[in-house]
């Protein structure tokens, strides 16, 4: 097996194929497209561009709703959102919006096309922890809008679930370290390898004259399965395999290092996204099969329906209506197998790796050495309304799977959005105040 198995699986449109594609939107006056869209992207005015050759009026249409449009034209649901609600989508012959806006962002990165006019940086300081979807994109607009804006990462690399949690063949790494490049350009600063709450707390940052902090850190703690046998060997959460054969594509880990072995009988518990991406990169590390196993029906699964495609193109098995009572061991303490209620009864289903895909939450590092944060019963962080998505601790604000459960990207960036807004009015008030 080599790293080629992981290549991007969905090519980009030709210059040609893109603006024929873009000629064929009907230019609607209620653009349906556009209210199928979390963030609200003017969908019909960065086609109309393109469909003229106006790669740069396309690109500057697209920025002012959205900071990693070559993420979203690649890993948003658009069957479900913009693409989903194009008039022509009921006739299998809906215009292929993703696609023409990762070719924008795309042919703008690779052209390098003049970037906007910024404003100068003294509106105010703002501390950004974690870059994933949210922190990225609340920096991109309070930069844009004259902040100065640090972001604070733990990883090595910035992008967060991004870089770590997304496979090589749906989002190749050059693209996400290209957006965040772009993230840069606009003055964003980045601190990586700094853990808040272990390295900085949010009361140091105050005291370093950080005029609002937003917290974007995520779920990063899978959730385990409490059935008899969830201690054995064997047993890994799927985060931990993306994340591995993540690293190992970029050749940082060897190949043992990933934890599946070539030949093996693989099971995944769950059946959304991760759990798709689990089943579809156990299929490229060589399982000898990849069953995904989940208590409901079909109908119910909260993967979508591409991505359920794509996994049955390539081989994963899937066991429905499936509930795993508990986990069977040999005598050197690995999973041999599970016991489980199955619509023929109960049965004992052999394998030899079990990937659990059922969810996180948050850490509380950061709430836990700081004073005034409340969270949820669950460890999600509250927020308020007005400023929009500060939290209990005045100038603190948290935004994304942190405090929305986790969600798909684009829903992350729409939430974010909101609180740049909140920041932005918050931050301007309290100076005014002090003038």
């Amino acid at each position: 097996m080599n790293n080629n198995t992981f290549k991007e699986i969905n090519e980009s449109f030709t210059i040609k194929e893109a603006i024929d594609e873009a000629k064929r939107c009907l230019n609607c006056k209620n653009p349906s497209c556009k209210k199928g869209c979390p963030i609200e992207n003017d969908i019909p005015g960065f086609i109309h561009q393109l469909s003229m050759g106006n790669m740069g009026d396309a690109m500057a249409i697209i920025n002012e709703k959205s900071n990693l449009p070559a993420i979203c034209g690649r890993v948003c649901p658009h069957e479900k959102q913009c693409q989903g609600h194009c008039v022509l989508y009921a006739k299998g012959k809906g215009i292929q919006i993703g696609k023409l806006e990762r070719f924008v962002a795309d042919f703008d990165t690779d052209m390098n096309l003049i970037r906007e006019r910024l404003p100068q940086k003294t509106r105010g300081k703002v501390a950004v922890i974690g870059s994933g979807p949210a922190g990225l994109t609340v920096a991109g607009d309070l930069a844009r809008q004259g902040f100065n804006v640090t972001i604070f990462e733990g990883q090595s690399e910035p992008g967060g679930v991004l870089m770590y949690g997304i496979p090589e063949y749906r989002l190749p790494k050059e693209v996400v370290n290209k957006e965040i490049k772009k993230i840069e350009a606009l003055g964003v600063n980045f601190v990586l390898n700094c853990l808040v709450g272990k390295q900085i707390t949010i009361d140091q940052m105050f005291e370093q004259g950080y005029d609002a902090i937003f917290i974007g850190t995520g779920t990063a703690l899978p959730k385990a399965l409490d059935v008899p046998g969830s201690k054995l060997r064997g047993i890994v959460q799927s985060s931990y395999l993306l994340h591995m054969a993540s690293i190992y594509n970029q050749n940082i880990v060897p190949r043992d290092m990933v934890p599946l072995e070539e030949g093996e009988k693989v099971g995944i518990i769950g059946c959304g996204n991760v759990a798709m991406d689990a089943a579809r990169t156990a299929v490229r590390m060589g399982a000898g099969s990849v069953s995904v196993i989940y208590h409901k029906t079909e109908a119910d699964m909260p993967a979508i329906q591409s991505e359920y495609q794509e996994a049955v193109k390539e081989g994963v098995q899937f066991l429905w209506q499936t509930s795993t009572l508990e986990f069977l061991g040999n005598e050197e303490g690995k999973v041999r197998a599970i016991r489980a209620t199955t619509p023929d009864g109960e049965k004992e289903i052999p394998f030899d790796r079990i990937f659990l895909a059922i969810g996180s939450r948050p850490a509380n590092r950061i709430v836990s050495t700081t004073t005034g944060i409340d969270v949820d019963e669950t460890g999600y962080v509250i927020v308020k309304e007005r400023p929009y998505g500060m939290t209990t601790r005045k100038g603190v604000f948290a935004g994304g799977d942190v405090v929305h459960r986790p969600h798909t990207v684009v829903l992350a960036m729409k939430a974010a959005k909101q609180v740049a807004a909140g920041i932005a009015q918050y931050v301007d008030a309290v100076k005014l105040l002090e003038a």
